[in-house]
């Protein structure tokens, strides 16, 4: 089944995409929830009219993007937290440390666009924010014990 996403969808694809599903995900989850549409011949010259149309507001938005990321990458972070006594960290480090250590250094980004893998001991990451489905930064953060 082709759907036409009207928001980005984690795993799937960005706003505007057309992209084929299982049709029991479209009809059950996707189309319901006002993520897509069904793409029938009528709603993709919508949506290559409305594309059209709003080509220059897309490269702007990417070159917002791009200046976020060239901002983003002179960015490191250090983010303590409770550590045992072998190293170990009590709980982990996600995405939403990371967006409050950037909302301190004054850049505010939504966590759902942070990607981190599974942070349980004291050393260096690195975090990927996806910025535009085009942009991209790797932003380098160290975990440390936290001082008592």
């Amino acid at each position: 089944m082709e759907i036409i996403l009207k928001e980005d969808v984690q795993g799937l694809g960005y706003k505007n995409d057309i992209v084929t599903v299982k049709s029991g995900y479209g009809r059950n989850y996707l189309i319901p929830t006002g993520k897509a549409v069904i793409a029938s011949p009528a709603a993709k010259k919508m949506l290559a009219e409305d594309l059209k149309q709003r080509a220059h507001k897309l490269a702007k938005i990417k070159a917002d993007a791009e200046a976020l990321a060239a901002q983003l990458a002179e960015v490191s972070l250090t983010i303590a937290t409770k550590v045992s006594a072998t190293g170990t960290i009590f709980g982990s480090v996600g995405s939403i440390q990371i967006a409050e250590e950037l909302q301190k250094l004054g850049h505010d980004i939504d966590r759902k666009i942070i990607v981190v893998g599974a942070v349980k001991e004291v050393g260096s990451y690195k975090a990927t924010v996806k910025l535009h489905k085009e942009v991209s930064v790797e932003i380098p953060f160290e975990v440390v014990a936290e001082a008592e």
